[in-house]
């Protein structure tokens, strides 16, 4: 699977960003760097998993909110900046479920799911792009956002597991079951 290169970082990179976090503990005007560099981003990871525009800004507008208020809270692990802003994030989207001002919804590209298809079958027909699109549909909460993040957004299994609080090996077993099931569901409805 090709490393997506939005998700992952140098060490430099990695240092930049440290060095703009420990400004931003001591000055909030330093937390504009960030912002700038992942907004774009966390927006995405929002509207992807809701059904409007308006509530993926808000949504988004309080990640950051939090974000800045609890950056002395933030501890580097050795992963981007972004996977602490993608807790976060998780966090604000299913408060956002809870409090019903969003439905959830997986906004899906048909290259993704072809690239999904193809390590199961060679027969990328529309029958099974929609097949697929059953077997996800079927899936908790929990299992599509691992697909997500694997599949659709190519981030590592250390990064899953940061973002999700679990460990690496954890990550990459939970995504060896959701792959399971939801190949089993391929194959039933198929």
């Amino acid at each position: 699977m090709p490393v997506n290169p939005i998700y992952h970082h140098t060490e430099d990179k990695l240092m930049q960003e440290l060095k703009w976090v420990k400004y931003a503990k001591e000055d909030p005007k330093g937390f504009e760097p960030l912002y700038n560099k992942y907004y774009e981003q966390i927006f995405r990871y929002i509207y992807q998993r809701m059904d409007d525009k308006e509530t993926a800004y808000d949504v988004t507008s309080q990640v950051f909110l939090k974000a800045l208020n609890n950056i002395h809270k933030y501890e580097y692990r050795g992963v981007p900046f972004a996977s602490w802003l993608y807790r976060i994030a998780k966090s604000e989207l299913y408060q956002s479920f809870r409090d019903k001002r969003a439905e959830r919804t997986v906004n899906v590209e048909s290259m993704h799911l072809f690239e999904m298809i193809e390590e199961w079958e060679e027969d990328k027909t529309d029958e099974n792009r929609q097949l697929l699109l059953t077997a996800i549909s079927k899936l908790n909460e929990e299992d599509i956002q691992m697909v997500e993040m694997r599949f659709f957004e190519k981030r590592s299994f250390k990064e899953i597991g940061d973002i999700l609080e679990i460990t690496e090996n954890n990550a990459k077993v939970k995504a060896h079951r959701v792959i399971k099931k939801m190949r089993k569901l391929f194959d039933d409805y198929k």
